[in-house]
C-alpha cells in the first residue's frame, strides 16, 4: 500500500468570528481538532494538539502510537491550562489517524465528536463514535438517529482532551484496501450536511482530495455554517514496484513516433528529446545538410569552369 493524494481544510463557517479547529495533513499522520473553551482557549487546545501530534507523528506507528500522541497532546493541554488561568477549562476534540503504508494498518485514535469516515466502494461509513450526550443517548435507545440530529444539546461532548489530567481514547485499527478514502472532519460537517451529501459531494468531486475538501466545506456553509468546519481527506493506493520500473526502461520511441504533448521530465530530458525529434522531422538532419553542402559546392565549380570558358573565347 501506499499513501496517495491528501488535502486539508478549514474554515471558521458563516456564524463564528474565530476559527478554533486545527488539522493536521502531513502523511502519515492525519488528524483534526476542535477546541472549545473561552476567549481564545478553544483555539489554544486545539493548537496545542496539532502541535504535540505533529512533533511526534513520524515517530509514532500504529495504534498504540496514536494513543501516546493524544496522550501527549493532552497532558500539554493540562498543563497549559494550570500555568495559565486565562485558559483554564479548555480543551479539544481529536481524531487522528495513522498510516502504515508497509502493512495496510491505518490506526485511528478518538477523543470527542470529531470524525473519521471511510469511502470504500460506494458506501461512506462512519468509523467513530461521538463521544457526545446525543450519541449516548442514541445508543441507550432514548433518542433516534434522527431526533439526535435536531437535539438542542447535540453539540454536548462527554469527553475531551485537556479538562483532565488523563484520558481515555478509543482506539481501533482499519485495514485499508486499494482505493479506501479516509475522511476526517470537525462536527461543523456533519451538523450542516447529511451523510448521503458528502457522498455525492466527494463523488462529484472525482474522489480527489483538495476536490472534496472544497466542496464539503461549501456544502456546509450553504446549509448556515453554524460552525468551524474541517476536513481532511486522503486515499491508499496500491503499492508500486518502483524498483521494477526503474530497472526495466522503456524502449526509446522513433523520432516519428514521438508524441509533443508528452513531456514534463523533472530534469528536462523529455523536453530535450521532444526538441531534437522535431528538428529530425522539420530539418534537413546532418546527412541531408551535406548533401546540400555538396550540392552547392558543384554549382560553384560549375559557375567557375562557365566564367573561365567565357573569358578565354
Amino acid at each position: 500500500m501506499r499513501i496517495g493524494r491528501a488535502a486539508g481544510l478549514t474554515d471558521p463557517g458563516r456564524r463564528r468570528l474565530r476559527n478554533e479547529d486545527a488539522f493536521i495533513c502531513e502523511p502519515p499522520l492525519f488528524a483534526v481538532a476542535d477546541g472549545m473553551g473561552g476567549a481564545r482557549a478553544g483555539e489554544i487546545a486545539a493548537g496545542l494538539a496539532a502541535t504535540a501530534l505533529g512533533e511526534a507523528g513520524s515517530e509514532a506507528q500504529g495504534e498504540e502510537g496514536v494513543v501516546a500522541l493524544i496522550t501527549e497532546a493532552n497532558r500539554r493541554i493540562w498543563e497549559r491550562s494550570l500555568a495559565d488561568p486565562q485558559t483554564a477549562g479548555m480543551g479539544t476534540t481529536v481524531t487522528a489517524a495513522l498510516v502504515d503504508a508497509d502493512t495496510g494498518a491505518v490506526g485511528i485514535g478518538h477523543v470527542g465528536d470529531s470524525r473519521a469516515y471511510l469511502l470504500r466502494g460506494g458506501r461512506l461509513e462512519q468509523l467513530t463514535t461521538d463521544h457526545s450526550l446525543v450519541a449516548e443517548l442514541v445508543q441507550s435507545g432514548v433518542l433516534t438517529p434522527e431526533e439526535a440530529e435536531r437535539h438542542p444539546q447535540r453539540s454536548a461532548i462527554t469527553r475531551a482532551l485537556g479538562t483532565e489530567p488523563s484520558v481515555e481514547v478509543d482506539a481501533f485499527t482499519v485495514q485499508a484496501e486499494p482505493g479506501d478514502l479516509f475522511l476526517l472532519c470537525s462536527d461543523g460537517l456533519p451538523t450542516m450536511v447529511g451523510e448521503d451529501e458528502m457522498h455525492e459531494a466527494i463523488e462529484r468531486a472525482g474522489r480527489d482530495p483538495a476536490r472534496a475538501a472544497d466542496a464539503l466545506v461549501a456544502a456546509a456553509n450553504e446549509h448556515g455554517g453554524e460552525d468551524n468546519v474541517t476536513v481532511v481527506l486522503f486515499e491508499l493506493l496500491a503499492a508500486v514496484d518502483g524498483a521494477e520500473a526503474v530497472s526495466t526502461p522503456l524502449p526509446a520511441p522513433a523520432a516519428e513516433a514521438v508524441d509533443p504533448e508528452r513531456n514534463g521530465d523533472p530534469d528536462g530530458s523529455s523536453a530535450t528529446e521532444e526538441s531534437s525529434a522535431s528538428l529530425r522531422r522539420h530539418g534537413a538532419g546532418p546527412g541531408g545538410r551535406i548533401a546540400a553542402l555538396a550540392l552547392i559546392a558543384g554549382v560553384l565549380v560549375l559557375g567557375l569552369l562557365a566564367l573561365y570558358l567565357a573569358t578565354t573565347q
